[in-house]
């Protein structure tokens, strides 16, 4: 008997090994497959790898301004992000982030538009800050109310109200609220504009980057505590691995979802802010630019934890800020076509390494066993 169990801990072990071995080179193979792709792609474009790869690197975080503006284009992908993380981890898909982006920013400058000009920020921001989330929730509701009452598929709702959305926004903008001559709403008083970071560090002179950045940090902050030390993130967890073992348990799984779904939309509704409130002062339309979608792709990156959203967010933010700096050698679109590229082995390499923890976790429980 003693030495079954020596034999079944063995293998649990070498189990785990393997597992964390074949994550290992599939990391590597995904980071290969996009370094050879960008390589091509600079090829055929006329550039040479090592050029292109030092302008960007030398562009972005080899000057202040250059690190500020990364920082800058991280903050919504951070938040949008974070959005669709907190959805992942309920077993939701939330792919409305881009309309609920564009009616937090709306919600956000009608607000700050629509107050005494005298108001202290003490008040004027808060309020903004908060129309942008209850615009973020109440947008992703339907689908919320959807999924729950009838079953509806989240994915389908959420992206076909991505469309919804945008034509409300340019119907209040063009109808409704508008500067003459303009395609964007009146601009937000003092006291609701997010306070530019260069006042803090002069060296970022020049680049919008704003505490929109520290609002973000410190949302990911608290739901990672949320979520992963409190009942609500462990019942959270519960849902999106295992909704069965969920309702027999006794956990509120109808309520639960509508709750996840809700606070993934106002996290996604703040991501405007930083344009609205903190570089601009107004809304226009199109401002999003397909952060809603790379949230996804970022949250997927880091493995549902919230602290590791931040490589992936610098990471897709150095290469959009890049793509300005090598226009003049080789197509900005390049940079589109290795973002598109870069998810899709995020992705791949996600897929597989979830059978792998699944292997490791089999390893430990055989260990434990043992």
């Amino acid at each position: 008997g003693v030495h079954g169990r020596g034999d079944e801990s063995g293998g649990g072990a070498v189990k785990s090994r393997s597992a964390a071995k074949e994550i290992a080179v599939d990391a590597a193979i995904a980071v290969l497959v996009v370094l050879g792709v960008a390589n091509v792609l600079v090829v055929v474009s006329g550039g040479h790898p090592l050029d292109i790869a030092w302008r960007i690197l030398a562009g972005t975080w080899g000057t202040p301004y250059g690190i500020a503006q990364v920082l800058f284009k991280a903050t919504p992908l951070l938040l949008s992000g974070l959005a669709a993380l907190v959805g992942f981890r309920a077993g939701l898909f939330n792919v409305g982030a881009e309309g609920q982006i564009t009616l937090g920013g709306l919600a956000a400058a009608v607000t700050g538009a629509l107050l005494p000009p005298d108001l202290t920020a003490w008040i004027a921001l808060p309020l903004c800050l908060l129309a942008a989330a209850a615009a973020g929730a109440l947008w992703v509701s339907g689908p919320a109310l959807l999924r729950v009452k009838f079953g509806a598929s989240e994915v389908i709702t959420t992206i076909l109200l991505n469309f919804v959305a945008m034509a409300v926004a340019n119907w209040v903008v063009s109808a409704l609220m508008h500067v003459e001559d303009t395609t964007h709403t009146p601009p937000v008083v003092a006291g609701a504009r997010l306070l530019r970071l260069t006042e803090w560090v002069p060296a970022f002179k020049g680049s919008p980057v704003n505490a929109a950045l520290l609002v973000a940090l410190v949302l990911i902050a608290v739901l990672a505590v949320l979520l992963g030390r409190t009942p609500f993130g462990r019942h959270v967890d519960t849902l999106g691995s295992a909704p069965k073992v969920a309702e027999t348990v006794g956990i509120p799984v109808a309520r639960l979802t509508f709750l996840a779904l809700l606070l993934s939309g106002a996290v996604a509704g703040l991501g405007g802010t930083s344009f609205v409130l903190g570089y601009k002062g107004y809304f226009e339309t199109g401002f999003v630019s397909g952060a809603g979608y790379l949230g996804i792709a970022i949250a997927l990156l880091s493995g549902n934890r919230p602290w590791l959203l931040l490589p992936g967010a610098l990471l897709f933010a150095t290469l959009s800020e890049g793509s300005l700096l090598i226009n003049a050698i080789v197509p900005k679109e390049l940079v589109d076509v290795l973002v598109g590229v870069t998810i899709l082995a995020v992705v791949g390499f996600r897929a597989r390494m979830t059978r792998h923890e699944a292997a490791l976790l089999s390893g430990a429980r055989d260990e434990e066993a043992a």
